[in-house]
């Protein structure tokens, strides 16, 4: 799937900022850094539709963006650790009641940074989507930092951890575009499937 034309739609700070559609919305998550940003705009085939930065934790708001056949929900990335804690509080709160409305989204892509193995939170996040009964899939970020064969070796540790199978693990880098081909192809077969689904319920 193909995306040209992606636009910035808005941002959410608050539970009644959420935007509901007939579109599939997939949510985009991750630790703080891992690369949703750089994720989102190599996705679009754009530089600047989602704002990077190098400061972790900058993002504190769920930003849309229309992709045309989907919408992409982009989440604050979670796990900053010089974040004050009512700040993480008030994230978790609207994070609770965003995954808790199954209207707010359809579909997760969990981005894992490749070079690291998964954290405490990573786990809270995916055990969380296991008890909600989400479907998701794996990007594994940054893989133009580490050699191929580390790639390999790594995607083989993350499976484990999580205990999937290899291909639910797409090894992507927003440098090189490693993987982008095989999401395209993932984002083919999910979005019908959404579609779908939404149009029998």
């Amino acid at each position: 799937m193909l995306v040209n034309g992606a636009k910035f739609i808005t941002s959410a700070a608050v539970p009644a900022q959420f935007i509901k559609s007939e579109k599939p919305i997939i949510a985009v998550v991750g630790k703080s850094n891992v690369g949703k940003s750089s994720f989102i705009n190599a996705l679009a085939n754009q530089n600047k539709l989602a704002k990077t930065s190098n400061t972790p934790g900058r993002t504190r708001l769920i930003n849309y963006f229309d992709f045309g056949e989907f919408i992409i929900a982009d989440l604050p990335g979670y796990g900053y650790a010089k974040v004050s804690k009512e700040e993480k509080e008030r994230w978790g709160k609207v994070m609770d009641k965003f995954f808790a409305d199954k209207a707010n989204v359809d579909y997760v892509f969990s981005l894992l940074d490749i070079r690291h193995p998964p954290t405490a939170d990573d786990l809270t996040m995916i055990n969380y989507l296991h008890k909600t009964a989400y479907s998701y899939v794996f990007i594994a970020t940054k893989a133009d930092k580490i050699s191929k064969m580390q790639v390999g070796n790594r995607v083989k540790e993350i499976a484990a951890v999580f205990k999937v199978t290899t291909d639910k693990i797409t090894a992507f880098s927003a440098e090189t575009k490693q993987g982008k081909k095989e999401i395209e192809d993932k984002l083919d077969i999910i979005i019908p499937a959404i579609k779908q689904q939404k149009a029998s319920e």
